[in-house]
């Protein structure tokens, strides 16, 4: 009932946004005359905010059509390389003569970068991609809205997740490497350590967890405590919606992104209320700049999917109420998950100091699971003065997480190329 009302006060709002618009339109045209008054920037800068403040916000574009490597533009192309109706995985396909003449004349390292699936899209890392592009050849997986996935299409849980990684792995070739980047953490470490179980000449030759509640007992935060305060049927009973129509998956059970992003925004409630007072000054004033960052901002932060029912509800048992993967008690198709015999996977884990999502500590706990790796294998990073979102984007992640990323990554990547060439 909650999908359907929150669509109805999206269209019953429609008349009154369209006349915001062309209120807007009104009033910034350069033909006039009052456009430039006080009253003029006034009412241009209220029809602007209420127009953006309950707009709908589509999946944002990647927007990554080159990037600089040694001071020369290397074009750049997003190709679907391998896809079912849950996950596409694009590499972002550098053009090889461009990289030639930046001087790049070896084969660099293939990274997955694992997105969360946790109500935003995986365009929410394009900054993350960006960087890790000036030094390896980049895959992502862009999840799939479920509400855009028709019932035929079946179940998508936990187990399919952890599936997906594998097959999105093997799709790469012999030793790729991963980065999981804050949920993707525990599937991502359980799909390893299966890969490694079984020998795959495609299991990772590094992983890197970035903010990940790989034991989210540890430093537990506002959100852990909301999962262990709350008994599972209320989650089942509170947060799951049925998708109406005329969306593809109607009638499929979610937990619908809009009901995400309400979570995350009531945790910084004030902060976001301050932003959006600076952002109508910003308009009164004429300050172009600092309220185009504030658009390009919430067009990502508010654009949100819609994740399954089973998928959801057993990450909340798995994840944050049982802690199975850290109790050692994690099966996978009838199977045990033991990342104690991950052999010869670089393991990285990278926190922020000021996360208030994944606390200091439950990404760590990844090194203690992998307790067959040998220490050479192993590095643990704390960036000071960064928050979650601080781990993954952002100037410190580009200058002093992602370089250390890199070394990692070449450090582990010589290593298989070694044993692959023996």
């Amino acid at each position: 009932m909650l999908y359907a009302l929150h669509e109805a006060a999206y269209y019953a709002s429609t008349p009154m946004r369209e006349a915001a618009r062309i209120a807007r339109d009104f009033w910034s045209s350069p033909l006039n005359p009052l456009a430039d008054t006080a009253m003029g920037r006034r009412l241009y800068a209220s029809s602007d905010l209420f127009a953006n403040v309950t707009r709908r916000y589509g999946k944002p574009k990647w927007g990554i059509d080159s990037v600089v490597i040694n001071g020369h533009t290397v074009r750049v192309r997003p190709v679907v390389v391998w896809s079912s109706p849950w996950v596409k995985l694009l590499q972002f396909s550098r053009d090889q003569s461009d990289l030639r003449r930046a001087g790049r004349r070896t084969i660099e390292p293939a990274v997955l970068i694992v997105a969360p699936l946790s109500g935003h899209h995986a365009t929410l890392l394009r900054g993350t991609v960006e960087a890790f592009l000036q030094d390896h050849d980049v895959y992502i997986s862009d999840w799939s809205n479920a509400r855009d996935v028709p019932l035929l299409e079946g179940r998508f849980d936990f187990h399919d997740y952890i599936d997906m990684v594998r097959d999105m792995l093997r799709a790469m070739g012999p030793r790729p490497h991963v980065v999981a980047v804050c949920q993707p953490g525990p599937p991502v470490l359980a799909a390893v350590s299966l890969m490694a179980e079984d020998g795959e000449i495609s299991r990772p030759a590094s992983m890197t967890f970035m903010g990940s509640p790989i034991d989210a007992r540890l430093s537990p935060t506002v959100t852990n405590k909301l999962a262990e305060e709350r008994p599972f049927t209320w989650f089942q009973k509170q947060m799951i919606y049925t998708v109406p129509p005329p969306y593809p998956g109607a009638v499929r059970r979610v937990y619908p992104g809009f009901v995400q992003l309400y979570s995350f925004m009531s945790m910084n409630l004030e902060r976001h209320q301050d932003a959006h007072v600076r952002y109508f000054n910003d308009l009164v004033k004429g300050d172009g700049d600092s309220a185009d960052k504030h658009l390009e901002f919430y067009d990502e932060y508010l654009s949100v999917l819609d994740l399954t029912e089973e998928f959801y509800l057993q990450t909340i048992d798995i994840v944050f109420q049982t802690y199975l993967l850290p109790k050692g008690e994690l099966t996978h198709r009838g199977r045990a998950v033991r990342p104690e015999l991950i052999r010869d996977v670089g393991l990285m884990t990278v926190e922020g100091e000021n996360d208030d999502i994944s606390g200091i500590g439950q990404t760590q706990a990844a090194h203690g699971l992998c307790s067959g790796l040998p220490e050479d294998l192993k590095v643990d990073y704390v960036q000071p003065d960064v928050g979650h979102y601080g781990v993954f984007n952002g100037r410190r992640f580009r200058e002093e997480i992602y370089p250390r990323v890199r070394g990692f990554i070449a450090q582990c990547d010589a290593a298989a190329a070694a044993t692959l060439a023996a």
